[in-house]
């Protein structure tokens, strides 16, 4: 069972979502509108007041004081537009930083309540392409390109109308410039989508590779791996420009068409307007008006089509930021008390790619309260069967294959939970920026300081947190008290005692500490953990032999299991592994 979670939103969900934002704030957002309406109908007035002028001039007038009187309100116009203008795009923009904000918000929400194992399949770097370049697209076609296009669209259509009203003939020389602009501008939107979906969808592989390079440097350093990644990351490179010199190719055929369409309406109101002045059909004056007017279409027209290219960009980037979603998990009637049945595993078979199984039927049945230890050697399995169990991962043969814990399906159970019946505690923990009380409340309850205290004194922390200057106020993790990593370790196994969950899978939970560490804090937890069911995946051999049963790995199946004595006793493959280790 598989779920897609970083898809596309459809275009319909994200109109939907920008109108459910601006609904939200239909105020503000009418108050930008009137600003933009009212700054391109003062911007209407220059061209009718410069007509006026021409026709005083033209008619001979004998006092200048008329003109003087046009020229003043000309000027005023022109400074009454530029603060509605400025006024109606600060409007716009604080408008736009809000949407931003709410989007960004919605991500963090939703990519918080992803499903771990999902986050993992895609990679980190994948999340971070969508809450970084795709959001800043969108910011950039908020803040500037939304109120860019209202403006130069309201001030088109009612420079056209002006136009109309001021000479419905000379107006009709528009008409000569639609089908070059119509025309090729509609081959153009055809063809934008696709175009620039293949142009996100390459740059942001290339920002996932770049972020995993850099997260996984010593590593590539390590195993040798530098040049071979460094070609598949210049390669991602060249895929963003080539992508990217894709869609600019569209712009190299359609520009041509767009100054075409703005010279020949120009020549034709020259010609119409030449030929009407002579016949009396237009004054000077109005003629000087109607090439003002056509010049000044040029650029809010222009203005309004690149912008668009901008806005496809950000709805296409929007669409990829609303494709962060949370995969629907199927629920059933209300979960009841535990019911004793411990943990069950059922003929799972799972491969992270269909090519490569990693576990092949596997058959496990823990009784509730008891410990048991999964070994084996690199590869067998284990800690892809801690996922299962915990969770994280699906079997690739559901719902043949099973896990249930207490009697339910895990597959089933809503996240938290999931998490109140059975929590995976791994070898990588994160000491989270924040104070000692902030990194051990992450487990949902409320607990008292009396509460985070036991926790930490059932690790070995108690006289550790005692002697912090500022108690469990006191910042940690980066940038303030550093916290090593054995330590960051036992403030994670302080977190499973808060979370008190009726089943706990340890993955080489203290595999960072010292052996003496290691075993105090093992033998703390199983104190804390008595009566719950734990399955620990142990590669220190002295954890399984503590454990009630031990099962043995290899090659993705059980190939041993029973008391750490009698496989000892047996000879098998347990024995083995203990003998290799002494």
């Amino acid at each position: 069972m598989t779920a897609t979670v970083l898809g596309y939103a459809s275009g319909r969900e994200a109109l939907r979502w920008a109108a459910a934002v601006i609904r939200a704030r239909r105020r503000r957002f009418v108050t930008a509108t009137g600003l933009f309406l009212a700054a391109s109908a003062a911007g209407l007035v220059g061209p009718q007041l410069l007509g006026r002028i021409v026709d005083e001039v033209a008619g001979g007038a004998g006092s200048t004081t008329r003109i003087d009187v046009l020229a003043a309100i000309f000027l005023a116009a022109l400074l009454v537009t530029a603060w509605l203008r400025r006024a109606a795009r600060w409007r716009a923009g604080a408008l736009g930083e809000d949407l931003l904000a709410a989007n960004r918000t919605q991500l963090v929400d939703r990519a918080l309540a992803l499903p771990l194992g999902q986050v993992e399949a895609v990679g980190t770097g994948a999340l971070l392409s969508r809450a970084t370049t795709d959001l800043d697209r969108v910011d950039s076609a908020l803040r500037q390109g939304l109120p860019e296009i209202v403006t130069a669209a309201v001030t088109v259509v009612l420079t056209i109308v002006a136009m109309i009203v001021t000479s419905p003939l000379l107006a009709l020389a528009l008409l000569v410039g639609v089908p070059t602009i119509v025309l090729p501008t509609r081959w153009l939107w055809r063809r934008l989508p696709p175009a620039q979906a293949r142009m996100l969808d390459a740059w942001a592989l290339l920002a996932s590779r770049a972020h995993e390079s850099t997260a996984g440097a010593r590593t590539l350093d390590a195993l040798g791996r530098v040049p071979a990644r460094r070609r598949g990351d210049h390669a991602a490179l060249d895929g963003g420009v080539d992508r990217e010199r894709d869609l600019r190719a569209l712009y190299v055929r359609w520009t041509p068409w767009l100054e075409i369409s703005h010279a020949l309406p120009l020549a034709a109101v020259l010609l119409l307007g030449g030929w009407a002045y002579a016949e009396g059909l237009a004054s000077l004056g109005t003629v000087t008006t109607m090439v003002v007017y056509t010049q000044a279409l040029a650029t809010p027209l222009d203005t309004a089509l690149w912008w668009v290219e901008d806005l496809m960009v950000a709805a296409t980037a929007l669409r990829r930021v609303l494709g962060v979603r949370v995969p629907p998990r199927p629920v059933t009637a209300p979960v009841g008390p535990r019911t004793g049945a411990g943990l069950e595993v059922e003929g799972v078979r799972f491969a992270y790619r269909p090519d490569r199984p990693v576990l092949h039927g596997v058959d496990l049945r823990v009784p509730p309260g008891e410990r048991w230890a999964v070994v084996g050697g690199s590869g067998a399995g284990k800690s892809t069967l801690a996922r299962l169990i915990a969770g994280i991962s699906v079997p690739s043969n559901y719902p043949a294959g099973s896990v249930r814990i207490n009697g339910r399906e895990v597959t089933f159970l809503d996240d938290d939970t999931l998490r109140s019946e059975v929590l995976l505690l791994t070898q990588e923990h994160h000491v989270f920026t924040g104070s000692v009380r902030d990194n051990l409340l992450l487990p949902a309850g409320a607990f008292t300081d009396a509460d985070l205290h036991r926790a930490l004194g059932v690790v070995g922390l108690g006289e550790w947190a005692v002697g912090l200057p500022d108690g469990l106020d006191t910042v940690i993790g980066a940038g303030a008290r550093p916290v090593p990593a054995p330590l960051a370790q036992r403030l994670a196994l302080a977190r499973v005692v808060l979370a008190d969950p009726g089943t706990v899978v340890l993955d080489e939970a203290t595999s960072l500490l010292d052996t003496v560490s290691a075993r105090r804090a093992e033998q703390a937890l199983g104190r804390v953990l008595a009566g719950r069911t734990v399955v620990a995946i142990a590669h220190r051999l002295h954890t399984a032999a503590a454990a009630d049963r031990v099962v043995v790995m290899a090659d993705g199946r059980i190939v041993e299991q029973g008391p750490p004595d009698e496989l000892l006793a047996a000879g098998g493959e347990y024995a083995r592994l203990v003998a290799a280790a002494a």
